[in-house]
């Protein structure tokens, strides 16, 4: 399934969920003017979006989210005073709803992946188009991860290099042997649907992976996350790479087909 054209079809589906009556109330966070004038002018022209406000480091976020209680926030990663990981763990306490979504480039891997941890919906690069953009909010806007596929391989690569480990994130003994207990919690067809969560697909392509339906799918999806006591595929991503799950993880892929 096409990528792009899946994250069209949820963003048309979040789309009906919102109209000018009531927006998606949207907080911009990005050191530079420029960039925040372009995300503004992006979104502002689209009826179910309203950009509610707007901030220049994570302090000020934070403070303009308690006021304007955003659905979604787009977060620059890297900026003065508080950058956007300090800022996300503290939207949790101030703004639990909101969902942030961060924009990265390639060479900030390892701070998309503490991100995550801290509880971001999902991430795009940077230099995305203006529509990607748009649908992005939509989709992050009706609870749905949003997981761009090329940082996504970026982050496979790195854990597979052992980069993120030598950081200090992950110890491998431990790693394996809670990787080892979350299989075995799961069915097979569980651990199977987990493998393609943690790569990025939604609901609709791991559908189409295994040949079953998309609301099987989302069964299997919601099934796992109330094992593991989690509440969104974000943090099924985010277990799967700490615990050797995701594509190029420690643990055999044997182990979790058997």
């Amino acid at each position: 399934m096409n990528r792009i054209a899946d994250i069209s079809e949820l963003s048309r589906r979040a789309e009906q969920a919102f109209d000018d009556s009531d927006p998606i109330r949207v907080l911009v966070v990005d050191d530079q003017e420029l960039v925040r004038s372009g995300f503004r002018t992006i979104l502002g022209i689209q009826s179910d979006i309203a950009v509610v406000g707007e901030a220049a480091n994570g302090i000020e976020a934070v403070d303009v989210a308690r006021l304007s209680c955003p659905d979604v926030v787009l977060m620059d990663i890297r900026m003065p005073l508080l950058d956007g990981l300090g800022a996300t763990e503290k939207l949790r306490e101030v703004c639990p709803q909101a969902r942030v979504l961060i924009l990265t480039t390639f060479d900030l891997d390892e701070y998309v992946y503490r991100a995550l941890k801290l509880g971001a919906a999902g991430f795009l690069l940077k230099d995305t188009d203006p529509d990607q953009l748009v649908e992005a909010v939509r989709v992050v806007a009706r609870n749905d991860a949003l997981l761009s596929p090329a940082v996504t391989r970026r982050l496979i690569e790195r854990f597979s290099a052992g980069q993120l480990r030598e950081a200090g994130e992950v110890n491998d003994a431990a790693r394996m042997g809670d990787g080892h207990r979350l299989l075995d919690s799961l069915t097979s067809r569980e651990r199977e649907v987990w493998m393609l969560a943690a790569r990025g697909l939604s609901n609709e392509e791991i559908a189409t992976e295994l040949y079953i339906s998309v609301a099987t799918a989302k069964t299997h999806v919601n099934r796992i996350m109330a094992k593991f006591d989690v509440h969104d595929r974000v943090a099924l991503v985010v277990l799967a790479y700490e615990n050797g799950i995701a594509p190029g993880g420690a643990i055999d892929e044997k182990a979790v087909a058997r």
